[in-house]
């Protein structure tokens, strides 16, 4: 069974630094590309960024490009979501996901194991 894990969510102040982290379990972890998205209330969940296995490739929406860096350790079987200079538009739950294709893709169904989730908060 899949198990992905999300840590290190908080409250912050606009311009602070977090790292999310997600532990995997039940799937062979170097071989599966890595996403995180998030969901402010109301609002659809939305890609963040991803890391493929082949390369370690990685692409970031368009918001978060810059101050964002996913990174992976797949002898830990962790990937990661350093994000600094947070913004209040940055509050949001979010999800680490897995999916086994090689591609980065930024939809939803494309990943088919989802964390909990882990609130992050950025106050103004």
């Amino acid at each position: 069974q899949v198990q992905l894990v999300e840590s290190g969510g908080g409250l912050v102040q606009a311009g602070a630094s977090l790292r999310l982290s997600c532990a995997a379990s039940g799937l062979p972890f170097s071989r599966y590309t890595m996403g995180w998205f998030r969901q402010a209330p109301e609002k659809e969940r939305e890609f963040v960024a991803g890391i493929s296995w082949i390369g370690g490739n990685t692409y970031y929406s368009d918001s978060v490009k810059g101050r964002f860096t996913i990174s992976r350790d797949n002898a830990k079987n962790t990937v990661y979501l350093q994000m600094n200079n947070l913004k209040p538009e940055d509050t949001a739950v979010y999800y680490c996901s897995a999916t086994s294709y090689s591609v980065i893709y930024s939809i939803v169904w494309k990943y088919d194991s989802w964390g909990q989730g882990t609130q992050v908060t950025v106050s103004s």
